[in-house]
């Protein structure tokens, strides 16, 4: 009977596979004549097939998209794949809470309520001001994909409190959230491969940072994806060794490989990427109580004799190096000095026609919603300078600012959200990094120091709410799935101990 059983379902497997299989191979042979419509067929067949492990596998799987620089190119609007398996994980995990009572995502209220209230905010926005707006989908507006990457942020910290990671498999999640970060140095091949193999930019974008340059011969490549690289490792070595362990366990090569890999940052040419770093690291290291040590004296010295040995040499090294530290007062290309001011200067202009406009959407937001004459003038002005004037249609949401970019589209009510998620993400993290497990306690460690450190970057140097809101909601989605929840301190063997230690007390005064 069980081998009867056996060989019908294998019958039936090759009865669903092999014609799948063969009418893919048909698919893939004639790839010259693929449509968009054809590759959603296909994908719509392999997402069917690769079903089962989905229900296995899918929360590996979204955890490691969320800092994952791939689309998925075929479908409309070229979405990021992080949002498409935030879609596929959340929804296995309330199938599974609907089939599975004793199945509970983890409960963490304090966090919970201001995410619902940022949610409610997006979405009365978006009724008020002429709804979502995909051009991608027809619509005569366009700008509404961002409404999507800011409700996806804000699911991301739900979908991740759906299960709780074991704490022996805690690393592991830590790699799988920052190290596909990595990839994004395949963007950065576009300067070396042949043209032959840009099918590969259809998964990873393309460096849109040195396709003039490779055009003109130019020497000013920025190598985003190499920068992109040294902030996938920086934040996971911290959390897996910490400050401490890096430069304090006498093993070099720890050191070596973090020297190394921070120092790679300098090559993306982006100043606020490496005061970012350097923010990060500063918290991280008064966070450890590492500024009562003598390491503290020791960073000192050695920063200072870094810089008399390193800075006057700037003006020698690789363009994009030169970009990254044209901020300090050093000698540096004209020309690296020049773009980098260019850039302040548009973001500054940018700010003075906003700022005018700030009044009008204070009880109600602009939303992200634009007209599509609107959009091809933005488009037109590419890196030009904008003046008062033109900044309503500016901008295209696009204000390099993270307090304009929350407050332009969803007014006062928006900011209050984002306050109070900041406020009581901070008092989380705090918590789990003050009582969480003994085990736990490096990567707590990073993440309080990377929450805070993105919020002053966020409000001070460079931030967008579309793009950050994931990571804010990933980072308090992913301590609470470790810890269980917001930790709390733990009374129960103090209470035991006092019942233990008054109970003959009690007995001796009852007896007299």
């Amino acid at each position: 009977m069980n081998n009867a059983s056996a060989l019908l379902r294998t019958l039936v497997v090759y009865a669903v596979c092999v014609p799948l299989a063969i009418w893919l191979g048909y698919m893939l042979t004639s790839i010259e004549d693929f449509s968009r419509s054809t590759f959603i067929e296909v994908g719509i067949f392999l997402l069917v097939l690769i079903f089962p492990l989905l229900l296995r596998w899918h929360y590996f799987l979204l955890v490691l998209s969320l800092n994952l620089s791939a689309t998925v190119f075929f479908l409309p609007g070229r979405p990021q794949l992080w949002l498409i398996m935030l879609a596929v994980s959340l929804g296995i995990s309330i199938m599974q809470r609907t089939l599975n009572r004793g199945m509970h995502f983890i409960s963490a209220p304090r966090l919970a309520w201001p995410l619902i209230c940022m949610a409610v905010v997006v979405l009365v926005t978006c009724k008020l001001t002429g709804g979502i707006g995909l051009n991608s989908l027809g619509s005569e507006n366009v700008g509404g994909k961002k409404y999507f990457y800011v409700l996806g942020g804000i699911l991301a910290y739900f979908a991740l409190a759906a299960r709780r990671i074991p704490a022996n498999q805690a690393m592991l999640f830590m790699a799988l959230f920052f190290l596909p970060g990595c990839l994004a140095v395949v963007g950065d091949l576009v300067s070396i491969l042949p043209s032959s193999f840009n099918f590969i930019y259809w998964f990873f974008p393309a460096n849109n940072y040195m396709g003039g340059e490779i055009e003109s011969g130019a020497a000013g490549l920025r190598y985003n994806g190499l920068s992109l690289l040294s902030m996938a490792v920086f934040p996971f070595m911290l959390a897996k060794y910490g400050i401490r362990g890096i430069f304090m366990t006498g093993k070099p090569w720890r050191l070596v490989l973090f020297i190394g890999f921070s120092s790679l940052v300098l090559f993306g040419g982006f100043r606020s990427r490496l005061v970012g770093m350097a923010v990060i690291f500063v918290i991280q290291f008064f966070i450890e109580g590492l500024h009562r040590t003598k390491l503290l004296p020791r960073f000192a010295f050695i920063g200072l004799l870094a810089a008399g040995l390193i800075l006057p040499l700037a003006g020698h090294m690789p363009f994009a190096i030169q970009r990254s530290l044209s901020f300090l007062p050093v000698s540096v290309d004209p020309e690296a000095k020049r773009e980098a001011e260019d850039s302040a200067e548009w973001r500054y202009q940018i700010w003075q026609a906003e700022l005018p406009q700030v009044p009008q959407y204070v009880l109600l937001g602009k939303g992200y919603a634009i007209s599509a004459q609107d959009f091809e003038f933005v488009q037109s002005q590419g890196f030009g300078i904008i003046s008062a004037d033109e900044g309503g249609s500016a901008i295209a949401g696009d204000y390099h600012s993270g307090p304009l970019s929350l407050f332009m589209p969803f007014g006062i009510w928006g900011v209050i959200a984002m306050i109070w998620l900041w406020v009581a993400g901070v008092r989380a993290l705090y918590d789990n990094f003050r009582f969480g497990e003994e085990s736990l306690h490096g990567i707590n460690t990073l993440m309080l120091a990377l929450f805070v450190a993105h919020i002053l970057i966020y409000i001070f140097i460079f931030g967008a709410l579309e793009n950050d809101m994931m990571t804010f909601a990933a980072m308090l989605g992913l301590s609470v799935s470790l810890n269980g929840g917001i930790r709390r301190p733990s009374t129960e063997p103090v209470k035991a101990a006092a019942t233990q230690f008054n109970r003959p007390r009690l007995q001796a005064i009852f007896q007299r």
